[in-house]
């Protein structure tokens, strides 16, 4: 079941990577306002 352990640690860092890149976006959205 090692491959199991493999895809669900890879799906969390594409979705940590995917949130990451959001939240700095929505960061960079914030500092162009002022």
């Amino acid at each position: 079941m090692w491959y199991f352990s493999w895809i669900l640690g890879t799906g969390l860092a594409c979705c940590f990577a995917i949130l990451n890149a959001m939240w700095l976006e929505l960061d960079d959205s914030k500092d162009e306002h002022k």
